[in-house]
């Protein structure tokens, strides 16, 4: 699983420098200055949870049959696609009612940063 997860991690933050560097050249002037930072708040977190999935990676590598573990992994990749990918498409799209499904990757980063505490605090050696 960890392995997984790592290469997840490592592509994850590719795609998020990738879209940074589209949104700072390529939408520039496209998009109106607060969708543009409803792009760039998805980049944000898009790369802050990359990092914390190659946290949970390196810890799978060591604790391989951890579930808390492999939960918090997967939940930090379905936030990264609920939450960032709702904020890019409602930034490039207009649909507004997008809106209502970003908390949905919210909870998903929490449950999974939560995971990793109570794995912190149980679990770890």
């Amino acid at each position: 699983m960890h392995k997984r997860f790592l290469l997840s991690s490592a592509l994850a933050a590719l795609l998020a420098v990738a879209l940074g560097a589209f949104a700072a050249h390529g939408l520039r002037g496209r998009l109106d200055e607060h969708m543009m930072d409803v792009f760039q708040t998805g980049v944000r977190y898009h790369f802050f949870h990359a990092l914390g999935l190659g946290l949970i990676a390196l810890l799978a590598k060591h604790y391989p049959d951890s579930k808390k573990l492999c939960w918090a992994g997967w939940l930090m990749l379905a936030g990264m696609v609920v939450f960032s990918g709702s904020l890019y498409l409602l930034s490039l799209s207009g649909l507004t009612w997008l809106g209502m499904i970003t908390p949905l990757g919210g909870l998903a980063f929490m449950a999974a940063w939560l995971l990793l505490a109570v794995f912190a605090y149980r679990d770890a050696a």
